[in-house]
């Protein structure tokens, strides 16, 4: 840590790894809080400033790689090697699976490099470089390997920041049934609405016109998973309706339409809302 001078009594103040500022007296003794005089210190105030933005940009480097994956877009490979430095983004990019655009090559990523490439551990354990212009940090539905890479990064002790490997998935059918809704997690009661209103924010997910809704973009068009929770009074009990998608003309589509991403997260939104259901009156899951 990189200690500072205050402007009062010889303390020194410092950002821990947790963000937090902590204070050594003039002596150099490590203090278990800081001192009500160090409050308003303007070395203080900035640090607490700095603790802030690091903790906002740390967010938008997770929610940056998210949304590539949940979209499975083709990301750069130079802008890989351009934020790697940067701790941050270093720290949840880092064991994410990466393949090539054509899946030809897949493994965690371990480094990277603008003269070398991409650093990446393959199933077989070796380390494998990759040139490509752009990359794939594919959503967990689509890699064909997921449970042998899943087994492997237990092996290598991997944890990663972004929900990948341990993403919850569920794999559209072969037979995709007719018709334009899947009934599997209708029903799930909730003794008010504003509880179930409040899960699906909770997960991230906008309610709008009595439904939970989730976007997904997939192959460069955007569908709309929904759930039906309710337009009722915010004290009525309430349960989950069927699942569907639509458009982007807000017409439902055929359950054949629905591509395995939009299918994956449509029904992971849907399993989660039914997961908060109230269960035998008062408990609730």
């Amino acid at each position: 840590m990189a200690w500072v001078e205050t402007g009062a009594g010889g303390y020194r103040v410092a950002l821990d790894g947790d963000g937090r500022v902590v204070c050594r007296n003039a002596a150099g003794r490590d203090l278990k809080s800081l001192p009500s005089k160090l409050g308003d210190d303007p070395v203080v105030t900035q640090l607490k400033q700095l603790a802030e933005w690091l903790a906002a940009h740390e967010r938008g480097c997770l929610e940056d790689v998210e949304r590539w994956m949940v979209r499975s877009l083709p990301v750069p490979a130079a802008v890989l090697t351009a934020v790697w430095p940067d701790d941050a983004w270093q720290g949840v990019l880092k064991d994410l699976v990466v393949t090539a655009t054509d899946g030809s090559v897949a493994g965690f990523l371990r480094g990277a490099d603008a003269e070398r490439g991409l650093g990446l551990v393959d199933l077989d354990g070796d380390t494998v470089r990759l040139t490509d212009g752009e990359v794939l940090i594919p959503h967990p539905v689509l890699l064909q390997d997921l449970d042998e890479l899943r087994e492997f990064a237990v092996e290598l002790g991997v944890s990663q920041r972004v929900q990948q490997l341990y993403r919850e998935v569920w794999h559209r059918p072969a037979q995709v049934p007719a018709g334009t809704e899947v009934t599997t997690y209708a029903g799930g009661r909730y003794r008010e609405l504003r509880e179930l209103v409040g899960r699906s924010n909770r997960l991230g997910c906008r309610v709008r016109g009595g439904s939970a809704v989730q976007p997904v973009t997939e192959g460069g068009r955007t569908v709309e998973a929904r759930v039906w929770v309710g337009d009722y009074y915010e004290y009525d009990e309430c349960e989950t309706g069927a699942l569907s998608w639509a458009g982007p003309d807000g017409r439902a589509l055929p359950l054949t339409e629905v591509g395995p991403v939009a299918w994956s997260e449509g029904m992971r939104m849907a399993a989660a809302l039914y997961a908060g259901r109230t269960i035998q009156g008062d408990e609730t899951a």
